[in-house]
Parts: structure tokens; C-alpha cells; sequence
């Protein structure tokens, strides 16, 4: 008579610019007796590379992370691998943040305050083809103001914050300055405010950035 074959276990790949993070995660994962960590990357163009070779069944990554962000992360995977099936896992959820995550997509997100038991839920529930949406996470994308921003205009208004001038700014982006000075203007007129310093205030409180 034989054996029952055992089911697969669910693949998981790591990214997070955090090691500890990163072992923490790993170890959780790994006492599961349906999980296994299969893949790990600390940025968004290791997190390509390393899909590519291992093709996990659910990537976990954070939104905060140098060279790509999770947001472009998340649109790079999709767009080079297809369906891909995103979990986020963040310290930060404010609502255009979120749905900004959702809209690249990404199939949940968990906040790192939440408990273990809430990620290892979210794991399975993406990996099984299902959206991960927690009441609280719900709540902040419907109580979110639209900002309309595109992608650019949101790295722009991130530097702005920072204290850069629009010569910095576009030496960064490697654009000229009278772009900056474009999108600078479109930001103001979108957020519905007069000058720079409103702009920050209001793309704070809506969570549409954070000072580090």
C-alpha cells in the first residue's frame, strides 16, 4: 500500500533591506510544517533576479527599500513573470501607501505590528489565490483621499520633503530643472494646496509619504 505523497509546501521568497528582519521571518517560516523559505533579497533588483531562479509561490516584501521601492517591485514582477503573488509586509500602511501597493499588485498586506499568526494567515491565503485585506488595512485605503500622483510626481514630492531644491531634485532624477518645476506645479494643483511646505503637510496626513 502506499504512502500518501505529502503536499507541497508552500515556497516563500524573503525581501527586505532588513537581515534581522529577514532571519526572523525565515525562522517563523520555517517552523511551519507547510512553509519554506526558499529565496531571499534585500532590494528590488535582487528580488527579480532571484524570482527568476527560484520562482516561489509567494514573494513577502516591504514597501521601504533602496534601488526599488516594493511598489515598483511589485509592477516589475508582474510585468516580467506575470500573475505573481505579492504579500506585503510593512511598517508602513498609510492609504495611498496601501493602495498604491494594490494597485501595482499586490494580493495582501500585513503591517509589522501585526501578530505572527496574521502573516502566516496572509501566506496562506495569497497562496491559495485569495486577496489578504485586514479590516484595519481595509479602513485606511477607503478612508484614503485620492492623490492621484503619479509615480514620479510621488518621487519628486518625497525629495521635496527631504529639503532638496528643484536643481538637486533633478540632478538625482537626471531630468532638467524646469521639469521639476512641471511636476512641482502639477503636484501643487492635485493636493489642492499653494506651496511646498503645504504640499509635505498634506501628502503626510493623508500618508501619502513619511519623513524618515
Amino acid at each position: 500500500m502506499q504512502t500518501p505523497a505529502k503536499p507541497a509546501k508552500i515556497r516563500i521568497m524573503l525581501v527586505d533591506d532588513h537581515i534581522v528582519m529577514r532571519m526572523g521571518l525565515a525562522t517563523a517560516a520555517g517552523g511551519e510544517p507547510d512553509m519554506e523559505v526558499v529565496a531571499e533579497a534585500e532590494n528590488g533588483i535582487e528580488a527579480i533576479q532571484a524570482y527568476q531562479i527560484h520562482r516561489p509561490d509567494v514573494v513577502v516584501l516591504d514597501l521601504r527599500m533602496p534601488k526599488k521601492n516594493g511598489v515598483e517591485t511589485i509592477q516589475l514582477l508582474r510585468e516580467k513573470f506575470g500573475p505573481v503573488r505579492v504579500l506585503v509586509f510593512s511598517n508602513y500602511a498609510g492609504g495611498d501607501e496601501v493602495f498604491q501597493a494594490f494597485k501595482a499588485g499586490a494580493a495582501g498586506f500585513v503591517t509589522k505590528e501585526m501578530a505572527l499568526e496574521r502573516l502566516l494567515e496572509a501566506i496562506r491565503t495569497v497562496h491559495a489565490g485569495e486577496q489578504y485585506i485586514p479590516a484595519e488595512i481595509s479602513v485606511r485605503m477607503n478612508g484614503r483621499v485620492l492623490s492621484h500622483l503619479s509615480n514620479r510626481e510621488l518621487e519628486v514630492l518625497a525629495l521635496v520633503a527631504k529639503g532638496l531644491s528643484n536643481k538637486e531634485i533633478g540632478a538625482q532624477l537626471h531630468v532638467v530643472e524646469g521639469t521639476i518645476k512641471v511636476h512641482l506645479k502639477n503636484i501643487l494643483a492635485k493636493l489642492n494646496v499653494n506651496d511646498r511646505t503645504q504640499a509635505i503637510l498634506v501628502a503626510m496626513k493623508r500618508g501619502i509619504i513619511h519623513l524618515e
